[in-house]
């Protein structure tokens, strides 16, 4: 552990350091949550597991070269409104398909 220091400036450069830590970690949350929603998108219409929703938006992401948040962040503007952009479309279907059921699951017999 490094010895206190009483220097004025060692504190604030401290306090700074933990203010954009801090401001990291509500950024990391927010987008955990966005990505979650977005694959809860995808699982709800079930076309694809959790684990494969996760990569689904894997695949669009480097396929599109943008970002995984950003192209969750589409996907939830696409189920509020119906808009998304038809390269994100395309994306989308693809790596659906790619690892989704190629049909919906029938119900389980009883």
């Amino acid at each position: 552990m490094a010895p206190e220091s009483n220097d004025p400036s060692d504190a604030s450069d401290r306090v700074f350091e933990l203010e954009a830590e801090v401001q990291q970690l509500k950024e990391a949350v927010t987008s955990h949550a966005v990505v979650d929603q977005a694959i809860g998108m995808m699982v709800a219409l079930d076309r694809v597991s959790p684990d494969q929703g996760w990569a689904v938006l894997k695949d669009i992401s480097q396929h599109t070269n943008i970002k995984l948040r950003s192209v969750a962040e589409l996907i939830l503007i696409w189920g509020r409104n119906g808009d998304i952009p038809s390269d994100i479309r395309a994306a989308l279907e693809d790596a659906l398909d790619c690892h989704g059921p190629t049909q919906i699951p029938e119900a389980p017999s009883e």
